[in-house]
């Protein structure tokens, strides 16, 4: 229990081409690494939770803040195409070795697949996608989008922005709390800006659904030729239901799971039942 109640430990790696990736670990060195990579427009602390319990089970646990997100840093160019995502977890699982364990919601989800898939093919031992699969909704992703672009200006205080949340996922249980939304905030003068890049919302946007990109993400499950756990939020309007069977139908080393109402994003939604659901097939 000692590397569950600690503070997790910060570090940096580096990403493609060097660029700093900024990062909280947990648990032992020596113990069977377990990558974390958070959704577009979150930061490594959309794991705060996760990592500590996984810790106590044994597991190395490392969350980093994508490029662009956090305190990583950002693309000099604006570029933010979801191969230079890939590219940046190639250089996070050679650096670590051992063969690890990557979880991935979203946007972290979508460059765990490609890195895995793709060549030159990250050396991992499985792979959990959290609400996502090939093809997404396009109503979700344009919801999400329109949410992330709301408030180009930022807010007067963390209390503003906490309730623009609490509209944004009324399914959930609004925290007694709101200074933990902090993390995930940067001062902008005296505003309260969101602490990523705004350029990634451009990126965002082009990839909602192109053209051959779920034929490439299928290709890149099959060839990744490791098992796959899709944990998919049961109210989720970005991965429907069909979605998900039609992924594992075409993928022989898939398998996936719904968690009770929780949406796309499963993992703060309920992160109890999130963790229930990985526990098998970390064991496994």
């Amino acid at each position: 229990m000692g590397a569950a109640a600690a503070p997790p430990r910060t570090r940096t790696f580096e990403g493609h081409d060097g660029v700093p990736l900024t990062a909280d670990t947990w648990g032992e060195a020596t113990a069977p690494p377990v990558v974390l990579l958070h959704g577009g427009g979150q930061t490594r602390h959309a794991w705060a939770r996760t990592g500590p319990r996984l810790a106590a089970l044994g597991y190395r646990v490392v969350a980093p803040d994508l490029r662009g997100h956090g305190t990583s840093a950002w693309s000099a160019d604006g570029d933010y195409d979801l191969g230079l995502f890939a590219d940046d977890v190639r250089a996070l699982v050679a650096e670590l070795g051992d063969r690890p364990l990557l979880v991935g919601a979203s946007l972290g989800g979508l460059s765990s697949l490609l890195a895995a898939g793709e060549a030159p093919r990250a050396a991992i031992r499985a792979l959990v996608l959290a609400d996502v699969a090939h093809r997404p909704d396009p109503r979700g992703v344009r919801r999400i989008i329109e949410f992330m672009r709301r408030r180009p200006n930022g807010f007067a205080s963390v209390e503003e922005a906490a309730t623009t949340v609490a509209a944004y996922l009324p399914h959930r249980t609004r925290p007694y709390d709101p200074e933990g939304l902090r993390r995930n905030l940067r001062r902008h003068g005296d505003r309260w800006v969101w602490h990523w890049d705004p350029r990634l919302l451009d990126s965002f946007e082009g990839r909602m659904d192109p053209p051959g990109m779920a034929e490439r993400l299928l290709d890149a499950a099959r060839h990744a030729d490791v098992p796959i756990l899709l944990v998919r939020g049961a109210l989720s309007d970005v991965v429907r239901e069909d979605t998900a069977e039609e992924f594992c139908a075409r993928v022989p080393r898939a398998r996936f799971v719904d968690v009770v109402d929780a949406g796309h994003m499963v993992v703060g939604d309920r992160n109890e039942r999130f963790v229930d659901a990985l526990i098998p097939f970390l064991r496994s």
